[in-house]
Order: C-alpha cells, then structure tokens, then sequence
C-alpha cells in the first residue's frame, strides 16, 4: 500500500497528548471493538500518563495533523491506531514499519478476536496468532489474541518465548505435586479415579481445544502419575 507523501513520522511529546487521545478514542469508537470500559476523559487522563512515562510513542502527521500513533515498550505493541478519516492511506502500514525497526529483536501485541479487519492487517504485514484467550483477563471481558512479530531472527524470539512458557509450566507443575502430596493424607484409600481424571481432561481441552481430550488425557495421566512417583503415593 502507498504511504502518502506529506506523512511525517516522529517521536511525540507531551504537547500531543490531546491529538493522541483523539486519534484513540475515534478510531476505537469505529472499529471491531467491544465498547470502552471507561470514560473518554479518563483515557484521555491516562494515555497523557503513559506519554510522560518510559513509553515509547510516536505520531504520524499529515499535513501537519496526527493523524495516528504507536505506543510501544521493551517487547509489547500496546498502542497502534489511525484517525477513522485517515484509514486505508498507509499510516498503519508506516507505523507498524517504524515499531519493527524500533523493536528488530521482535514484539508481542493483543487484538480482540472480534476485530478481524487489524487481524488480516497484522497478518498480511508479517505477525502470527500465537494464543487465544476467553478474555477474562481483560477489562472488557472479550476474548482476544496474542499476535507476534518474531523479529529479524524468529528462532531466537519464538525460544524466548518458549523459555517464558516452559518456567510458568515448570511452576504449575511444583503446585501440581504438593497438591498432590497434601491430599493424599484425604483419600480414603489409594485407588485413582478415572472419572474425575476424564473430567480434568475435559476441562483442560476447553482451554487447549487443538491438544483434544485424548492427548489431554494421557498428559493427565502421566502428571497424575509422575506426582505420585514423587510423592511417594500410588
């Protein structure tokens, strides 16, 4: 896509803030997004906070008007919105360029899962679905996805990423066997339950739907029974 010609990148200031607002709240207000949790002036409070933090946010001006910005961090793309009358002109395409320059090692970024139009965009410019969430852990209560760019060397990055998995994992399963070990002592016998260990399987399969009841179920079984190596149980 074309980038128009008198578009300007450049760092903002605290000056822009009020521009930078604008451009967010307008272009939330029209895209495939769930309704905003919060008043316009507290946005409008808490993005100049974010302006005067470490954040790194950047304009793009057209003819001299923002006409929408990137805010970004160490290895996140919180931020990346254009003025609904600008849309379609290349700016995000700019934008988003400018943020992997900035970020060549790689960087993660949240859209709604509603919001298909910024999903084809970010697809078609290089970024991967890499996890589907219920949206519980958002404000808005709306499922969403994980999306990465992996940079200039994507076996490092996606590594990296796997490190970060791996320790949260790592940390499940210490839970899982002092779990396992404390109700032991509340069994009323050492016999294993088949039903309640399908139910685990299940339950799980609903939050990772690709690994399946099946495949869940022997992981199950293999934790379950790992654990009770462990801790001495049978």
């Amino acid at each position: 896509m074309p980038t128009e010609p008198d578009l300007t990148l450049r760092p903002a200031d605290v000056s822009d803030a009020a521009a930078v607002a604008e451009v967010h709240l307008s272009a939330r207000r029209t895209a495939a997004m769930p309704p905003p949790v919060h008043p316009d002036n507290d946005v409008r409070e808490w993005l100049d906070g974010r302006m005067r933090s470490t954040d790194t946010v950047w304009v793009a001006e057209l003819r001299g008007v923002v006409g929408g910005y990137a805010r970004f961090t160490e290895g996140w793309l919180d931020d990346l919105y254009v003025a609904p009358g600008l849309a379609g002109r290349g700016i995000g395409s700019a934008l988003l360029d400018l943020v992997k320059q900035q970020r060549p090692d790689g960087f993660c970024l949240w859209v709604f899962e509603m919001n298909t139009p910024a999903r084809a965009f970010y697809a078609r410019r290089g970024l991967v679905e890499l996890e589907h969430t219920d949206g519980s852990a958002n404000e808005e209560r709306a499922p969403d996805i994980k999306m990465a760019w992996p940079g200039a060397e994507p076996l490092t990055f996606l590594r990296r990423l796997i490190d970060d998995v791996d320790q949260q994992l790592g940390d499940l399963l210490a839970r899982r066997v002092a779990l396992t070990r404390a109700i032991q002592a509340h069994k009323p016998d050492t016999t294993r339950d088949p039903v309640r260990e399908a139910q685990i399987a299940a339950a799980m399969a609903e939050r990772a739907p690709e690994l399946g009841e099946v495949r869940l179920g022997r992981i199950i079984d293999a934790v379950i029974t790992q654990s009770l190596d462990a801790t001495g149980g049978s």
